[in-house]
């Protein structure tokens, strides 16, 4: 619903149609948000001719099929993350992108939020030397019912798909591809992860330590530390609204720069951006880091036991 209401703050774009595999769910939700369609399945939305981009928001696992039948149809996709659940599964919707011309992204919309892009300008033009290392935390009590879905392995449940994606993102968009992953943490009886620590490393000594949890409440803060000193971004540094500069031997420097909306709206604007001028992915949340991302997740998930199981590549 948070993700509806931004559109107020991106010109040129609207919300005409929903879908759900429920077409009670799918009239409701039209009917509280103002939407003028309401489809009963994805293939039913996937052939509207009104519609030029779908976001996906569905379980994980099913990201992929919607995905697949978007692109063929000639529709951009924002999807969110995790993006899939397997490397194979993010490789595949890659390639039927970049085969059709048609865009696509990753809605990680923490790469949009103005406070990170200040970050990123602060970074390139070498306010804190080289980057040395990133530090970044992302944890919530969720409710431990088996029957929940963050602990139901068949819809992309865990801290991993959910949370870990997200340290995992800011590390590798700071810092590149790492060379080495390394993953410490528990599962839940059903195969889900609960909690894990990763740690990040790169041939030249960088490296990211990295905490996501479903059973700790963590601050939710980011460091990258450089030789020049070091970037704090505060609670919840995936969604935040400033950021402070710590020079070595001057006094912090607070930057504020507050989202527009609940902050969906910046990503929301690349893709209105992107599409209109006809290019297939965006410069900011390129899929080449998409896929990095997702191997970093796979590595993870393969130290920790887990088998997280993949939907159907058609609706």
């Amino acid at each position: 619903m948070k993700v509806v209401r931004d559109f107020a703050h991106v010109p040129g774009a609207e919300v005409v149609a929903v879908a759900s595999r429920s077409p009670e769910r799918a009239q409701a939700f039209a009917a509280a948000n103002g939407i003028a369609r309401a489809h009963g399945s994805y293939r039913a939305v996937v052939s509207d001719d009104d519609v030029d981009v779908l976001y996906i928001a569905t379980p994980h696992p099913q990201h992929r099929a919607v995905a697949l039948a978007a692109l063929r149809a000639g529709k951009a996709v924002l999807v969110e993350k995790a993006f899939t659940v397997t490397p194979a599964a993010t490789r595949e919707i890659v390639t039927v992108a970049r085969e059709a011309g048609v865009f696509a992204m990753e809605a990680m919309w923490t790469r949009f939020q103005p406070a990170i892009v200040a970050m990123r300008a602060l970074i390139a033009e070498g306010a804190i030397g080289a980057v040395q290392s990133v530090q970044a935390d992302l944890g919530a009590q969720h409710p431990t019912d088996p029957a929940d879905r963050f602990y139901d392995l068949a819809v992309g449940g865990g801290a991993l798909f959910d949370v870990g994606v997200y340290p995992i993102s800011f590390a590798q968009m700071v810092l590149g591809t790492p060379a080495t992953v390394t993953a410490h943490g528990v599962l839940a009886p059903s195969g889900v992860d609960v909690e894990e620590a990763v740690l990040l490393g790169w041939p030249d000594g960088r490296s990211a330590s990295l905490l996501a949890s479903l059973r700790c409440a963590t601050p939710g803060t980011a460091r990258v530390v450089g030789t020049g000193g070091w970037i704090e971004v505060p609670p919840r540094f995936h969604h935040p609204g400033s950021l402070v500069l710590h020079r070595n031997g001057r006094r912090p420097e607070t930057v504020d720069a507050p989202p527009a909306g609940a902050g969906y709206s910046h990503e929301l604007r690349e893709v209105t951006h992107c599409v209109a001028a006809g290019l297939g992915e965006s410069a900011v949340m390129p899929l080449d880091d998409t896929v990095v991302v997702q191997d970093v997740m796979d590595a993870v998930a393969k130290q920790l036991g887990m088998n997280p199981q993949e939907g159907p590549g058609e609706l």
